[in-house]
């Protein structure tokens, strides 16, 4: 074997070993866009915002009352003004004040007497007794259902806004506390400009907001 032809051997046999090193690295999986498909795959967690097991009923209040294989006793009722319920076999029971898993225990409790084992569910199907309300110089006043965290600004958001009457250093809020009615001064232009956030309080069920 001559010189030349050793030296095309060599040649061929270094142009293979690049090749197969190529080809290898076209096969093999790119590791980032592996990650970035796991990433994308994984869901996002759900988060739950609000708390309804600590909702305390109240007067108006709608509630649904399912007792499971008793048609009979199964019914939508009204919370009275006196915050007492109707049922059969049970007639008045308390429900304002109580949670729904606390009155599900005391209508489980009553039904001991005439059912074995009774399994109660109780769901709000409409929050009546919360409420606030807006009076005075805004363009839609009445009664508005209390939100969780609402202060008096959102309140106010809700009422459409005010009139070209209305004295936006004058409004306030009316509560009563410990059986007197309460006055709490609310400037909007100093709420609004962050000069008095303290002012823009959490707002309690019978709140009344007057915008004079």
């Amino acid at each position: 074997m001559n010189l030349l032809n050793i030296f095309l051997m060599a040649a061929g046999l270094v142009l293979a070993g690049e090749y197969g090193q190529e080809t290898a690295k076209q096969a093999a999986p790119d590791s980032s866009t592996k990650k970035n498909d796991v990433k994308e795959a994984t869901p996002p967690i759900s988060r739950t915002s609000v708390n309804d097991a600590e909702y305390k009923i109240g007067p108006q209040d709608l509630l649904r009352i399912d007792v499971w294989k008793e048609p009979e006793i199964t019914r939508t009722v009204p919370v009275r003004p006196d915050g007492k319920i109707s049922l059969p076999l049970l007639n008045d029971v308390q429900a304002a004040g109580l949670t729904p898993m606390e009155l599900s225990a005391v209508i489980g409790d009553g039904l001991k007497k005439y059912i074995t084992n009774p399994q109660v569910t109780v769901t709000v199907s409409e929050i009546n007794s919360r409420r606030v309300y807006v009076s005075g110089e805004v363009v839609r006043a009445g009664a508005f259902p209390l939100l969780p965290n609402m202060t008096v600004l959102q309140a106010l958001s809700s009422s459409g806004g005010f009139s070209q009457f209305a004295k936006l250093k004058g409004i306030y809020v009316l509560r009563v506390e410990e059986g007197k009615q309460v006055k709490h001064p609310f400037n909007y232009k100093d709420v609004v400009s962050g000069k008095a956030p303290e002012q823009n309080i959490l707002l309690q069920p019978g709140d009344v907001i007057v915008v004079p």
